[in-house]
Order: C-alpha cells, then sequence, then structure tokens
C-alpha cells in the first residue's frame, strides 16, 4: 500500500497524528529553553544540569526532521533514539516512563497512518537482502 492508496482518513489521522507528536516535542523543547520550573527542576534531577539547552535544541532538530515529509523516516529514527534515552532515563531514577512512551507511541502511530511502508516488517514481508 502506497501512500497514494491509503484511505482519506487514514492519511488524515496520520497526519493529524504527525502534527500533535511534533507540537507535543516542541512544547517540551519550548518548556526547556524558558527555564520552566517543572522541566528545570525535574532534568537536574536527573542529573542534566546545564545540558538543558542542549537538549532542547536536539528535540527540535528531532521534532522537524519528523515533522518534514521527505526527512520523517530518519526523524523518526532520531526521536525514537531521543524518547529512547528519556524513557531510559526516567526508568533508571525510579520514575514512569509512560509519558515519553505515549509521544513515540503517537509519533509512530502516525508515520505508519500516513506512511504504510514503515511498518514493512510487522506485515511480514521478506527483505530483499
Amino acid at each position: 500500500m502506497t501512500g497514494s492508496q491509503i484511505s482519506k482518513t487514514r492519511r488524515v489521522t496520520g497526519n493529524i497524528l504527525i502534527v500533535l507528536g511534533t507540537l507535543i516535542l516542541f512544547a517540551s523543547a519550548g518548556g526547556k529553553v524558558s527555564g520552566a520550573a517543572k522541566f528545570v527542576e525535574g532534568l537536574n534531577a536527573f542529573g542534566y544540569q546545564g545540558k538543558i539547552t542542549t537538549l532542547a535544541v536536539i528535540e527540535v532538530v528531532c521534532a522537524l526532521l519528523y515533522l518534514i515529509p521527505i526527512t520523517r523516516s530518519l526523524g523518526l529514527l532520531m526521536v525514537s533514539s531521543y524518547l529512547g534515552g528519556a524513557i531510559a532515563t526516567h526508568w533508571s531514577h525510579g520514575e514512569t516512563p509512560v509519558p515519553p512512551a505515549m509521544i513515540l507511541a503517537v509519533l509512530w502511530s502516525g508515520a505508519c497512518l500516513r506512511h504504510p511502508e514503515m511498518a514493512w516488517s510487522f506485515r511480514g514481508s521478506k527483505s530483499n537482502l
């Protein structure tokens, strides 16, 4: 199933999830850059003192790569790595990893709905390698 063969409902739902996930990432980066107490205190407790702006920049780059259709695959890889690190950090500090995992689920769901070829391995397709 190619992008032109998917239903309008699936395409629109995928686009909505892509934009929603990207907005969440931009809001998170904005909270970090603005120095919002919730973000700063949490990241300092995790040991990220002095690295909060760097994390925000990485988050914005990942979000932009994911938002642009031609770089979406790379963006999904990058944001999966970034949020995988967030999940690991939360888990290693006794916090629930659910918030970053939910964001990642939204991003993957949007990408797979909009671009079904991204989930090729789940359909049992054989690789040409």
